[in-house]
This record gives C-alpha cells, structure tokens and sequence, in this order.
C-alpha cells in the first residue's frame, strides 16, 4: 500500500503521514525533505528534481508499504498511489497554524530579524494564495486539478478535524479498499 498525503501548507499532512505510520506500522516520508536542500537558511534551495526524485525512490524503494506527505504533483515520477488523501481546511485556521509553527521554529526572529521577517512575510503571502489561486506552484485549482486525473481511490478529508479523525478516516478507507 503506497499512500500520498496532500494539501496546503498547514493542511496537516506531514503530522497525518507520522500519525497513519505509525498506526500501521509504515515508513512515512515527508517531500520536504526530498524538495529542499539542507542549509543555513531553511526552505530556501531547492533540490534538483532528478535528484530529489532519485533520493525518494531510494528511499521507498526496499518498502511494500510506504506514505509519502506533501504535495508531488510537478514531480515528474511514475509513483503509483493505492490511495491519496486529500486534506481541506479553512483558510483562516490554516493560516494561524503556519503563524504559530513558524514561532515555533524561529522564535522571536520572524519579527526583530530583517532577513527572517521578510521570509515569513513572503512565506505567508505565498500560502495565502492557495484558496484563491493568487499564488504560483501550489493552488487549490492545482490539486483540483490533479485529483481530476488520479486513477486510484481518493479519499477528502474536510475541515478542521484532529489527527486521530483523520487517522480514523484513513483507516476506515483502507478496510473498504481490501
């Protein structure tokens, strides 16, 4: 069973891949960390994407059953999904988780440091746009998109529910696909 987790920025797919891996005991994998480089700055280099897509296939490759979080939709890979999730939810509630995970990771300096501030102004100004397609790269209509053309199960999970709903859904999806 390969699964895809997508949707927003601050959809909470990373959190659900961990939480759906852990619950049955598969691997999950997060496209950030395939999409950007490691450096001083985070999520500011991109990786070169044969070499992302390579890294990953490597990764997933020695699994039967594997989740992948994060929105591949450009990615040029012939991944096959069993099933892909696809999270909504509200945009306001979206846009305060992203506030508050991004003082978690910096702290004080979104505010008092200039580089730091103008990439968390840039960061949420691009993730703004997604709802109503403003912003380049990943857009509500992208995903529409894209689920138009998915040949397998999709499963939607709307609104700001918790994680452990969220596995539930998954869960209850998979018994009905066996």
């Amino acid at each position: 069973m390969k699964i895809n987790i997508f949707g927003a920025s601050g959809s909470g797919s990373t959190t659900l891949g961990k939480a759906l891996g852990q619950a049955l005991g598969y691997p999950a994998f997060d496209g950030d960390e395939y999409f950007w480089m490691p450096s001083e700055t985070p999520f500011t280099i991109r990786r070169k994407p044969e070499e992302r897509n390579a890294m990953l296939n490597l990764d997933t490759s020695p699994h039967k059953n594997w989740i992948l979080s994060g929105s591949i939709v450009n990615w040029n890979n012939n991944w096959d999904f069993d099933l892909s999730v696809f999270l909504y939810i509200p945009n306001a509630v979206r846009m305060e988780r992203l506030k508050k995970r991004e003082f978690e990771r910096y702290g004080d300096k979104i505010y008092t440091n200039p580089e730091r501030a103008a990439f968390y102004h840039e960061f949420l100004d691009w993730a703004n746009g997604y709802d109503d397609n403003t912003t380049d790269g990943r857009t509500l209509q992208v995903h529409q998109n894209w689920m138009k053309n998915l040949k397998k199960p999709l499963l939607l999970i709307e609104g700001d529910t918790t994680v452990d709903e969220r596995v539930s859904a998954v869960l209850r999806m998979l018994e009905e696909l066996k």
